[in-house]
């Protein structure tokens, strides 16, 4: 009697566990975005170089929360596309690194993507740091695009030359930054996802030099495993 309580009881606790698994996995996104009362957002992944939809949700009436459960297996760049129904903005694609687990947006419907908070994924957090670091390297950028544009109407050669030294230099400290931030990182999948989406085209030294501070555990990824395809295709055309 005793063995039979024994194995029931330890049945039940196999069932608890593996419920608990099956209500942990994949990612639980829930949130709020303020004054939509009526439209739709898709949650998409890009799969073969298409944007697919994994959920949507539609908004009808005052309560602007949502909630979506979708299976995610490993971290994984997500998008999520609002449409407002009859009202038009450019302000409505939402990109997020999502991590299996729970993950929480607040955000506003006039100002979607730049009130944009997002919680519950180390990868997102540093990619956000990375993207107000890399903001700075697109300012002087512009600015230089905007002297090589006046520099046109009056042209002065030693000018021109000027411009374009300060863009390689420029370049070469983005390029620089981007290799040294994933490096650094190299625990989370975000390293590989930054070489891919930033500096693909640097030279195949630095890629390698970057792929050997990524774990393992990343490495095999699905950015990981990209990065290692992308250095490979790099080498055989050379």
């Amino acid at each position: 009697m005793k063995k039979l309580a024994l194995l029931v009881g330890s049945l039940l606790v196999f069932i608890a566990c593996k419920k608990e698994n099956n209500e942990n996995a994949g990612l639980q996104l829930t949130g709020n975005i303020k004054g939509l009362s009526q439209g739709k957002i898709y949650i998409q992944k890009i799969q073969d170089s298409t944007l697919v939809i994994l959920d949507s949700i539609i908004f009808k009436g005052k309560d602007s929360n949502f909630e979506s459960n979708i299976a995610l297996d490993e971290p994984e760049m997500l998008y999520i596309f609002l449409d407002r129904g009859q009202t038009n903005s450019i302000d409505n694609n939402l990109p997020f690194f999502a991590e299996p687990g729970k993950m929480e947006l607040n955000t506003t419907l006039k100002q979607f993507y730049a009130d944009a908070k997002i919680t519950g994924s180390k990868n997102h957090e540093l990619l956000q740091e990375f993207n107000q670091m890399n903001q700075k390297f697109t300012a002087e950028n512009l600015t230089l695009i905007e002297k090589r544009l006046n520099n046109e109407f009056n042209f002065n050669q030693q000018t021109a030359d000027s411009i374009e030294q300060a863009y390689e230099k420029l370049l070469k400290r983005k390029y620089r930054f981007a290799a040294n931030y994933a490096a650094t990182h190299g625990e989370y999948e975000v390293a590989p996802y930054i070489v891919l989406s930033e500096i693909a085209d640097i030279s195949i030294p630095y890629l390698e030099e970057v792929s050997k501070k990524i774990s393992p555990k990343v490495a095999n990824s699905k950015y990981g495993k990209m990065l290692t395809k992308h250095i490979e295709e790099r080498k055989a055309s050379k």
